[in-house]
Formats: C-alpha cells, sequence, structure tokens
C-alpha cells in the first residue's frame, strides 16, 4: 500500500492535513481563552447545547480508531461489527431516561464522583483508577496508533513515532489551554469534517465496486446479516442480547470521557436532546463506514491485515484534492477522540484525587494541575500506541480490554440505580472480588488458553457474578447507611416526571424523541437481519 501512495502526487494533500491540523489548534485556544475555574475548565461552564453535544459524542466516539476498526471488521467478519454501533442508540436512550437526569441534578464533575454519592470514598478511587488506566491504554493510544496508519502513507518517509508525536502534541496543545470547551468547539468542527470524509469514501467505494447491487451479489450473505448464529466468531446472537449492550452501558454511560459532554449540558433538556441526536447520528454509520469494508472484498481482496482496509480506500481510490480532505477527516477524528480522552483524564486526576486531598487549594491552581496532568498522560499514551502494532485486531483489542475490565463498574451502577440495598461493603466487595476474577478469566481465557470463551460471553458472564457478589454482601451486612436520595431511580419519579410531559409538546417530549429513535433504529436492523 506504501509504495502505491508514495507514487501519487501528494503533495497537495500533505499541505491540506498540515494547513488543517494546526488551523484546528488555533481555533480551539482562541475559543477557550480565559479558563480559571475548574467549572469552566472541566464542564465548558454547564452551558453546552444539544446540537454542539450530539456532534461532540460522535466525534470522540468515531474516531481513527473507529474508522479503522469498523471498515476493518466488516472486511474480515461482516457488518455484524455494526451491532456495536445501532444498539448505542438503545443504550442512549436508557442512559436519558435513567441516568442522566440524576447525574446533572447531582452537579458531579465526574462519573467516579457520583458512584461515591451512591456508595463511599473506595468505589470513586478505584473507579477513577480504572477509568485513567482504560483512557491512556485503551483510548487515546489507540486513536494515536490507528490515526497514524493515515497520516504514515501521506507522509512515508516519517517514522511512526514521529507522526504519533505530533497528532498528539496538536490535540494536547488545544486541550491543555482551553479545556472542555476547546475540546467541544473543535469536536464540532471535527464531527463535520468526519462525516464528510466518510461520505466520500463510501461514494468512491461503491462506484470502483461496481454499485450498490454489484457489491450485495458479490459479498457473502454471511457478511451482510446484522444478526449472526450461535458459533459465529465475531457476533454470536446471546453475545449481541447480553455482551454488547452491557459494554455499551460502560461506554456510553459511566465512561467519563463521554459522558462529560452531557454534564456538561445547560438544562436536563439540552443534555437528553444532545444524547438522542448522537443516537440518531450513528444509524448512518452503517452506511458511510461499515459498507465500504465490505467494498474492500471486493476490490481489496487480498490485504494482508483488516487494518489495513479504510487507508487502502482512502490512498487507492480518491483523486489528489478529495485525498487531503479525507486525510483531514482522520487527523480530525484522531485529534477529537486524543483531546477528549486528554481532558476526561486531567478531570479524573484533577477533581477524584487531587481535590480530594486537598480541598483547599485554590480554583487557578487546580486548573493547572489539570493542564500539568494532561501533558503527562499524552507521554505515557505517546509511549504505549506504537505496541498497538502486536495486537492482530484493533477492534479486538479495544473490546476485549472492556470485556474484562468493565465489569465491576457496570454492575455497580446498574445494580445501585435500580435497588436502595446496594450498600458501601457490597460495593467494596463486588469491587475486588470481581476485579480479581476478571484478571483470573482473562489469564485462563487469553493468556493460557485454559478455556475458550468469547468476550461477548465473558462480559455478561463477569457482570453476573459481581452483581451477585454486591447483592450477597449487602444482605449479609444489612443495617449500613440508607441510600442517599437523588441517586436512584423510583417510580414515584417517573409518576411525577410523567406529570411534568403532560404539558410539553410531543415534538419536544424526550419519550416521544426515543421512541422514533428507537423505531428507526428497528428498521435499520431489519434491513439488514
Amino acid at each position: 500500500m506504501e509504495e502505491a501512495a508514495t507514487a501519487m502526487p501528494l503533495g497537495w494533500d500533505a499541505a491540506v492535513v498540515a494547513l488543517y491540523v494546526p488551523a484546528l489548534v488555533v481555533f480551539g485556544a482562541w475559543t477557550s481563552r480565559r479558563q480559571q475555574h475548574t467549572e469552566d475548565y472541566f464542564l465548558a461552564s454547564r452551558g453546552s447545547r444539544w446540537p454542539a453535544i450530539g456532534l461532540a459524542l460522535l466525534a470522540s466516539n468515531l474516531s481513527s480508531t473507529a474508522l479503522v476498526g469498523l471498515a476493518g471488521a466488516a472486511f474480515a467478519t461482516g457488518i455484524s461489527v455494526y451491532d456495536y454501533e445501532w444498539t448505542a442508540a438503545v443504550v442512549l436512550v436508557f442512559f436519558s431516561t435513567f441516568l442522566l437526569p440524576f447525574l446533572l441534578s447531582s452537579r458531579v464533575y465526574t462519573m467516579p464522583e457520583f458512584l461515591e454519592r451512591r456508595y463511599d470514598a473506595r468505589a470513586r478511587i478505584y473507579f477513577a483508577l480504572l477509568t485513567l488506566f482504560l483512557n491512556i491504554t485503551v483510548d487515546t493510544a489507540a486513536a494515536l496508533y490507528s490515526g497514524s496508519l493515515v497520516t504514515r502513507v501521506l507522509f512515508p518517509g516519517a517514522p511512526l513515532w514521529l507522526i504519533i508525536s505530533a497528532l498528539a502534541a496538536a490535540a494536547g496543545l488545544y486541550t491543555v489551554l482551553g479545556g472542555l470547551r476547546a475540546v467541544i468547539h473543535t469536536e464540532v468542527v471535527q464531527g463535520i469534517v468526519l462525516f464528510l470524509g466518510a461520505t466520500v469514501i463510501a461514494v468512491a467505494a461503491f462506484a470502483h465496486a461496481g454499485g450498490w447491487h454489484a457489491v450485495m451479489t458479490a459479498v457473502p450473505a454471511a457478511k451482510l446479516s446484522l444478526l449472526r448464529p450461535l458459533g459465529d466468531p465475531a457476533v454470536p446472537w446471546p453475545g449481541l442480547l447480553c455482551g454488547i449492550p452491557l459494554l455499551g452501558f460502560y461506554y456510553w454511560c459511566t465512561n467519563q470521557f463521554i459522558v462529560q459532554r452531557m454534564l456538561s449540558a445547560r438544562t436536563l433538556e439540552h443534555g437528553r436532546a444532545g444524547a438522542l441526536f448522537a443516537g440518531l447520528l450513528k444509524l448512518p454509520v452503517l452506511f458511510l463506514m461499515v459498507l465500504p469494508g465490505t467494498c474492500a472484498i471486493v476490490l481489496f481482496p487480498h490485504l494482508e491485515r483488516a487494518d489495513l482496509v479504510y487507508p487502502s480506500l482512502v490512498f487507492r481510490l480518491l483523486p489528489t484534492g478529495l485525498l487531503g480532505l479525507v486525510a483531514a477527516s482522520f487527523a480530525a477524528a484522531t485529534m477529537a477522540s486524543v483531546a477528549s480522552t486528554l481532558n476526561s483524564a486531567s478531570a479524573l486526576i484533577t477533581m477524584d484525587i487531587v481535590r480530594r486531598s486537598m480541598p483547599s487549594l485554590p480554583e487557578r491552581h487546580m486548573v493547572r494541575i489539570g493542564r500539568v496532568s494532561t501533558a503527562a498522560m499524552l507521554v505515557v499514551a505517546m509511549l504505549w500506541a506504537p505496541q498497538l502494532t502486536h495486537f492482530p485486531s484493533l477492534w479486538q483489542y479495544l473490546q476485549a480490554m472492556l470485556a474484562y475490565a468493565a465489569p465491576p463498574i457496570i454492575a455497580l451502577f446498574l445494580v445501585g440505580l435500580f435497588w436502595p440495598g446496594a450498600t458501601a461493603a457490597g460495593a467494596s466487595a463486588a469491587l475486588l472480588i470481581g476485579t480479581a476474577c476478571g484478571i483470573g478469566l482473562f489469564l485462563a481465557n487469553v493468556v493460557f488458553g485454559l478455556v475458550h470463551l468469547h468476550f461477548l460471553y465473558a462480559a455478561p458472564l463477569l457482570v453476573l457474578i459481581d452483581a451477585a457478589i454486591l447483592v450477597t454482601v449487602s444482605r449479609w451486612r444489612a443495617g449500613g447507611s440508607a441510600a442517599p436520595t437523588g441517586v436512584i431511580w423510583t417510580r414515584a419519579y417517573f409518576r411525577a416526571e410523567s406529570a411534568r410531559l403532560k404539558d410539553v409538546p410531543l415534538w419536544r417530549n424526550y419519550r416521544a424523541q426515543g421512541a422514533l429513535l428507537l423505531l428507526l433504529t428497528a428498521c435499520v436492523v431489519i434491513m439488514f437481519r
């Protein structure tokens, strides 16, 4: 692929990328001047509107990691990888209905802080450390690695570490200077550029493959189905029912670098509308980012590595000029993901660790600590990113890491949200024993091969174990402090909300909007069942 790319006249396209990146840095820094307070720096002064929230969520989620991973997985195993995308709409409806109201009313800065209000400080520290680990080793490192795959073809003489450093420095600069407001402002721009670039690639891929009918005919039917049989190696149907929704709940409902955008909403209505808007934007992903990977089955049937599918589509099909636009969208996606994870990670360090130990520290010093921690974590991610070349698939790396690490947190949130009897003692037991079970299953299943369990089965199994531990210990050590108000969903809350919604026009009622989103999602799934 690199030899073919170097033969092309890439000077203009390289110039587009070289100009776009610093322009975005300047824009981000300019729109977020004078960030003196923690609420300004970490939550954009809690003033974000729903269109910005929705586009920011899309740009954060559909990083270069997703572009490379979705197309590569579609090429290797079929479009069932899109099951991770359409279920996001369902999870976001759940999040808007049950969890978001309590997050915004509690006025927390971070998800670990909310977990402390439900349980105790032990749960907060554990969750903060786990999120930091996953932010650096999974989110930031994977985004830098996948973005460098494309950018390296435009600059074939540059070593991988130099490209990773350049992308990291660009995203880190405006994140350090401007905080979440800079991240959201640039993500709005990058979300638009990302969709434009993906549209160009999709049109070019289908055109070169002979059109829609030719692709649908040439690609095996099994690779064009979202509902896969029990023995499917990628997404068996029990994994779709049980595993993917749980991983989606962790990612969309508890992951700081995603939820932080909703925490910055000016009102609950803006937060809900932004989340549902993001769910709506996930529906075209099938046509713009997944199905082009199946076109590559026709166009490049002998590619050695699935992660090279999307870069091959970009650099083999597009003419000069358009190539620069799409490469810029890759740079945009990389920078969006890196910036969002860095800002959320610095919020965790500053608000969940430093502020707890030094509560009297002045606001300007807290902001300074956030900036320094952002830069430090960026260096760690830059060092880890090149190591991802040793994994067989970027998508497999991402999902498998979450399947073994996230179940204790999923259990604490789901059980604690609906059952008042969950106690701090039960939470601590679930975290300690559940983490040990996750590590043990990972070693037995992945490292030593003693068992052969799909990671989509591993996730629900571990969540059930962790939930059982939480419930058992909570009942065994009953008599602790009662669950605090304002962090648990109840029928009384539902009835009170229903009464308030009676006077809201149907088109502004989030329940009607959520129902419509679920209906549209069902139509897409039925088309490719």
